[in-house]
């Protein structure tokens, strides 16, 4: 690690989860019982400094390899924390690479921002500090996914998201429906985390049988990086080409499946839980129960992405296998497709934006799958859409937080004519509607072109299709959402006493609104990629003009229908009848699973195990206890503490002994 020269920043990278770690813990048990006030500014100071740290990390390694160069991946930090057996361990500590640089700074950039927005937007809840312990939590467990060196560190950090996710969701415990939907997106994504498991076992299992024999050949060209005690459970082995091919070559198959396609499909079912892939979307809309900033930091920059960024991670693994990588390819367009259509008939403002983030890491997956090592532009473009998407999406959530506060309602048909109410809310929310329908000069317009340029380049032409479509339609339902908002005349009683957000939530949605304009010259391809050197430079206006003429026609589509009383809209919904009903129902996928769960899961399997649990398990532990409670009833004659009773017993016991004496010499 010496002729590396790291700087201050990368040598205390380790202080990236452990700032909001103390945070929670200081902010949890002194400070939120004794001030709320100063829990928030606490809780938010640190993610904050946090975000400095994460900026001074990204410059420092973006100096020691500059664009163009190689961008290895260094272990700045690392300690021992699990010993299996000798030779056979878990290290904690920093893995420190293009991708998780660029997660770190979204993630502390988003945080910081909603922490800021949260002192205002939670203002006067009872759970104020509560609330702030939950975020910093929730940052902390997002950063050790982020920055884990092996997939046993990310696996814990993982669930540990979930735990955070399910806390805020499901903040206010009193409602009901807040309850439901926090057990509904842990039990969800419960079920996907166990196909992750199988999967990070069968990775474990094959990487130590190929450990001894590789070990040597890979461990001396990583020390240089700070990689001094490799192990098979390493990102750093288990993306290694020899490791890849020797998996490939002597790992088996199970019904015509190799092991390394099975292993990738599984742990790809834990990043489908966790970025809500169909058919496990279900919990996402639900998650809107928790505070709008809540909303915010999972859909942006959180929770949703891990699962996104699980499979970059694991990248080469999965371009190893290209069964694996078509799951993810179709999938992700699948999922893209289905929530953009149903998010054009939703009426609430967060479930709106909840069905778009549906959509987009849809986008992102597809990219992913499209990508491979020789031509690794999905990659690229993937970890693009990413990054500009954190920024628009936060402001999207985080505006419609502020018309929230200012209207208290949900429902976009009671609101209306806000744009003279809340002038900055107003604009900064066209900012990230025109960059998430892909304007340009803004942000999304250069991700979602490279994505598109993916597609086609690696000819996968049907879902180029599906990814152009998306794009049209992803315009019309944000711009619906705009209009009906901010246009037209008040719909309700709501808008008319609406004024403009506080500095401490107007100040985030500027920061964003800036981000959202200008992340897009970002020269992501530059410094994040992976495999053969990119050969796509620049925007490719045949793809990017068709792509612009889509959002234009979307635009103008929702503008004929909603920039007024929108009764053409209305008419036009009552004309599709049934078909409009289910999408709106969004394709009865939620009653399904009812159905699925009641009335096939508890009926056949559920019952029958809960009878053997019962009358099996429960029947023979009880029937062990009969037995000896009848046993002990019938044993306790023999100590009564009497002289006659044990005079009886000994006199029957020498006859009996007596009686055997005999029948032994009669036997003679």
């Amino acid at each position: 690690m010496d002729q590396l020269n790291l700087g201050f920043a990368l040598r205390n990278a380790w202080l990236i989860p452990a700032i909001p770690f103390c945070s929670f813990a200081i902010v949890g048990l002194f400070i939120a019982p004794m001030s709320k006030k100063l829990a928030g500014i606490v809780a938010t100071a640190s993610v904050f400094a946090t975000a400095a740290l994460a900026y001074a990390i990204a410059w420092e390694y973006f100096t020691l390899f500059p664009a163009g160069a190689a961008h290895p991946a260094i272990i700045p930090f690392s300690f021992e924390w699990l010993r299996y057996q000798p030779g056979l361990s878990v290290t904690a500590g920093i893995y420190v690479d293009p991708i998780s640089v660029l997660l770190m700074v979204v993630v502390t950039t988003v945080s910081a921002l909603v922490h800021l927005y949260s002192n205002g937007y939670m203002h006067g809840d009872e759970g104020f500090g509560r609330f702030f312990t939950y975020l910093n939590l929730f940052t902390f467990s997002m950063l050790g996914l982020v920055v884990a060196p092996n997939i046993v560190q990310m696996y814990v950090c993982w669930e540990l998201v979930g735990v955070s996710s399910f806390l805020l969701i499901g903040f206010y415990y009193q409602k009901p429906s807040a309850v439901a939907a926090s057990k509904k997106a842990f039990i969800v994504t419960r079920f996907a985390d166990l196909g992750f498991l199988i999967g990070v076992l069968i990775l474990g299992y094959q990487g130590y049988s190929s450990f001894p024999s590789l070990q040597g050949s890979i461990a001396p060209e990583l020390v240089k990086y700070g990689v001094t005690n490799l192990q098979p459970i390493d990102f750093l082995y288990i993306n290694h080409p020899l490791v890849l091919q020797s998996l490939l070559a002597n790992g088996g198959t199970i019904m015509g499946v190799s092991l390394l396609t099975l292993a990738m499909v599984l742990v790809y079912s834990g990043a489908a839980g966790k970025s809500a892939m169909f058919p496990l979307h279900i919990w996402l809309p639900d998650a809107m129960e928790g505070p709008t900033p809540v909303s915010a930091l999972i859909h942006a920059a959180t929770m949703v992405v891990a699962g996104v960024y699980l499979v970059a991670r694991l990248f080469p693994s999965f371009a190893a296998s290209e069964q694996a990588l078509l799951v993810v390819a179709y999938v992700g367009g699948f999922t893209s497709l289905l929530s953009a259509i149903i998010g054009i008939t939703q009426d609430d403002i967060k479930r709106v934006l909840a069905f778009s983030t549906l959509s987009q890491l849809g986008y992102m997956m597809l990219a992913l799958g499209v990508g491979t090592m020789a031509h690794p532009l999905g990659y690229t473009a993937s970890m693009f859409h990413l990054f500009t998407h954190a920024f628009f999406k936060a402001l999207l959530f985080l505006g419609a937080g502020a018309v929230i506060h200012a209207v208290h309602t949900n429902d976009i048909w009671e609101m209306g004519g806000l744009r003279k109410k809340m002038p900055i809310t107003h604009i900064t929310f066209l900012v990230a509607t025109l960059a998430i329908s892909g304007i340009p000069p803004l942000a999304g317009f250069f991700s979602k072109d490279e994505i598109l340029a993916a597609a086609l380049g690696n000819h996968f032409n049907v879902l180029f299709g599906v990814a152009l479509f998306v794009a049209g339609v992803t315009a019309f339902y944000m711009f619906r959402i705009y209009f009906v908002t901010f246009w037209g005349p008040f719909r309700s009683h709501h808008p008319e006493h609406a004024h403009e957000a506080p500095f401490t939530m107007w100040f985030p949605l500027a920061i964003l609104a800036v981000l959202s304009v200008i992340a897009g010259f970002f020269p992501m391809a530059e410094y994040v990629s992976i495999g053969e050197p990119l050969e796509h430079e620049g925007i490719n206006w045949a793809i990017a003009g068709p792509a612009i003429g889509v959002a234009v026609f979307g635009i103008a589509l929702a503008g004929f229908f909603y920039s007024g009383e929108a009764k053409r809209a209305a008419t036009v919904a009552a004309a599709f009848g049934v078909l409009y009903r289910v999408v709106k129902q969004k394709f009865y996928v939620d009653e399904l699973y009812i159905f699925v769960t009641k009335s096939v899961i508890f009926q056949f399997v559920a019952r029958p195990i809960a009878w053997f649990d019962r009358h099996v398990v429960d029947g023979g532990v009880n029937l062990s206890g009969f037995v000896t409670r009848r046993s002990g009833a019938n044993l306790r004659h023999l100590q009564t503490g009497q002289v006659q009773t044990y005079s009886v017993w000994y006199a029957g016991g020498a006859l009996f002994i007596l009686l055997v004496l005999w029948a032994a010499a009669m036997g003679r």
